[in-house]
């Protein structure tokens, strides 16, 4: 079993766990393969919306981030299989800027990840995920809830169709973040039709979804990012599932079913 997003203790918003509790972690759960997907830092000139700026790696760890992988991939290659990877995050307006820094270090990547945490709207930047109030305020800015869940499928879609270069990921992460806080804010998406298109453009191109299981652990949740309608149309198009903790310390490494 395979867990393909895992991040490290170079990640800002995680915790300390050092890179051999995240991989004895693994071990012990009985994994025989793991993805480190460390948060790609932003291009230069993005500034980051959220408020703590923690939302991905310092640009200046980004090397020995690599090398730390590297060296452990080495170090335990007779006992589980460590892929060195990142969560590129798709930022609308930058994709040259993440294009030119993919082509930099993405020879280095064996297994990576796409996601959209931040949706732009009326040109300001916007964290989907950030919390329960910065969510309301999405809700306000564009009207509906409806409203929110196809406005961040559509940069989904731009992101599946950008042209990020060899190196762009062919994994989408988590791709209902967008459901952090379902509990507060229901919406019956099945049947959206901006979701099927994503759905069907991500077949189109040959790319997996990420089954990400940390919305299990979210308060406001308590689903995995591919359930109910998405699990079902992911089974409809045939769309590979790779399992994703997304475990931000080693404890949240486990060796989950997946749907």
């Amino acid at each position: 079993m395979k867990d393909g997003h895992i991040h490290s203790p170079y990640c800002p918003h995680g915790s300390k766990d050092d890179f051999e509790k995240y991989i004895q972690r693994a071990i012990d759960v009985g994994l025989t393969e793991m993805t480190f997907t460390e948060h790609f830092p932003y291009p230069n000139g993005f500034q980051d919306p959220a408020p703590e700026n923690d939302s991905c790696m310092n640009p200046e760890n980004l090397s020995n981030y690599l090398n730390d992988v590297k060296n452990f991939k080495q170090k335990y290659e007779s006992k589980i299989k460590i892929n060195v990877g990142a969560e590129v995050d798709f930022l609308e307006g930058y994709e040259e800027d993440i294009k030119n820094n993919l082509d930099k270090y993405g020879d280095e990547l064996e297994d990576s990840l796409l996601s959209v945490h931040i949706i732009k709207i009326d040109g300001a930047y916007c964290c989907v995920d950030y919390s329960v109030e910065e969510f309301q305020n999405l809700i306000d800015k564009l009207g509906s809830i409806e409203a929110v869940y196809n406005k961040y499928y559509e940069t989904l879609i731009k992101a599946v169709n950008a042209d990020l270069g060899t190196y762009k990921p062919k994994r989408i992460g988590h791709l209902n973040l967008v459901r952090k806080f379902n509990q507060v804010f229901p919406y019956n998406y099945e049947g959206n039709k901006v979701l099927e298109e994503l759905i069907k453009l991500v077949k189109e191109k040959g790319y997996e979804l990420d089954y990400n299981v940390s919305g299990n652990r979210k308060e406001y949740c308590k689903e995995p990012y591919v359930d109910g309608y998405l699990l079902e149309l992911a089974k409809k198009y045939d769309i590979p599932l790779v399992l994703g903790s997304d475990s931000h310390c080693a404890e949240e490494i486990n060796n989950y079913d997946i749907g």
